[in-house]
């Protein structure tokens, strides 16, 4: 995140995406649209970035020390956010990237076509000596991220 007091903050995430031959890839992106207000009307200003979207679920898992998943798409379109320990996220064009907590990744990998190698999606799993935290806010539909 970066931000002073008086400029308009960013917030920085990772965007797992699909290009048009089926390929999965990561990019960094950011949360820019901050406006300053209260969290009700009679509240001091804050910075602060909504998205409303119906259809949502927020989930929590823990994956354990040394868990490696199969490749796979996101189930649906979704925002994971670490809340403790590290995991990893490798797309199928070879990108690798370890985040933890402070980090934040939006899963819209759908619609990736299997490799060569028998791979689709990502493949994701455990960094270091202890569990990986994560919290998912999954959406039955892929909300605007422009």
């Amino acid at each position: 995140m970066q931000n002073n007091q008086s400029q308009k903050p960013t917030l920085d995430y990772w965007y797992v995406w699909t290009d048009e031959n089926g390929v999965s890839h990561q990019s960094r992106r950011q949360i820019e649209d901050f406006v300053q207000q209260g969290v009700t009307p009679d509240t001091s200003p804050q910075w602060m970035s909504k998205l409303k979207q119906s259809g949502a679920t927020i989930s929590y898992t823990v994956l354990p020390v040394g868990w490696v998943g199969e490749w796979h798409e996101n189930p649906k379109p979704q925002w994971v956010v670490p809340l403790s320990g590290r995991w990893f996220v490798e797309t199928m064009d070879g990108q690798r990237v370890e985040m933890g907590a402070g980090d934040i990744s939006f899963g819209g990998d759908q619609g990736t076509e299997e490799d060569e190698q028998g791979h689709k999606g990502h493949l994701s799993g455990t960094v270091g000596d202890v569990p990986a935290v994560l919290m998912m806010v999954q959406f039955d539909e892929k909300p605007s991220m422009d």
